[in-house]
């Protein structure tokens, strides 16, 4: 029998669940993720308008599909893609996390099935269209199992997005201590360097569940600007689609 790996890392959930109530504050201590959600949000959309062949002109075009959000947070894509038509599930493993946001979804009239857990609390042989993994593998223990856990609950043909920090001295410098210590960005402690993946490890990661790589993106910010863009460059944050072969 195989043995069953505990993904979850207490001292990563621990710290999660005490800004639970800062998710939905634009000025608060999640402002960053606020800042550069829409070119997350842009990037889903579009690549799954595209490839699910979605009838874009619908005010619903991502009706029918079935997304599961791991480590979905406040619900910051849950929502939004909820309200473009989708079957949206958000898994996490902090339960302040969870009763945040269903208390936001239920004031905004969203059905979305919040679970408080991980990847397997949900029933393995649950299959979806597309799978949100951003921002989460950075937090994760047992990578590997997480990655596979993941990808066997995809449906054929169906996508896994993924977004993270390259390894890099860049990321080490502007993604961790400038962001984190200096310009305030994100919360003192959130990531842990030792943990960032370079796009090469999630390449092998996908490749060896049998997905293709579709697409490769850096989020870049621009400090003159004060904005996020997309970009061919990933030294720091960037973002990964895969697709399920048949």
């Amino acid at each position: 029998m195989e043995e069953i790996k505990n993904t979850i890392n207490t001292e990563e959930i621990n710290k999660f669940s005490q800004l639970a109530d800062e998710w939905w504050k634009i000025d608060g201590k999640f402002k960053t993720l606020h800042k550069f959600n829409p070119i997350r949000l842009k990037f889903i959309i579009d690549q799954t308008i595209t490839i699910f062949n979605c009838d874009h002109k619908n005010e619903l075009p991502l009706k029918g599909i079935k997304i599961l959000d791991i480590g979905c947070g406040g619900g910051l894509l849950s929502e939004p893609l909820s309200r473009l038509g989708a079957e949206v599930t958000g898994v996490d493993a902090a339960e302040n996390n969870i009763k945040a946001a269903s208390i936001h979804a239920k004031k905004e009239n969203l059905e979305i099935n919040y679970i408080n857990g991980d990847i397997d609390s949900l029933n393995p042989d649950e299959k979806f269209d597309i799978i949100l993994n951003m921002e989460v593998i950075e937090h994760v223990d047992n990578t590997d199992y997480f990655m596979k856990s993941c990808c066997d609950r995809v449906r054929s043909n169906g996508l896994i997005f993924m977004a993270t920090i390259n390894k890099t001295l860049f990321s080490l410098i502007f993604a961790k201590y400038m962001a984190e210590y200096v310009l305030g960005f994100l919360p003192k402690g959130t990531h842990d360097w030792n943990k960032f993946l370079s796009p090469e490890e999630i390449y092998a990661f996908l490749i060896k569940n049998h997905f293709n790589v579709r697409e490769t993106l850096g989020v870049n910010y621009n400090p003159i600007k004060n904005n996020w863009s997309i970009s061919r460059s990933t030294p720091a944050n960037y973002m990964v689609l895969g697709q399920k072969n048949n």
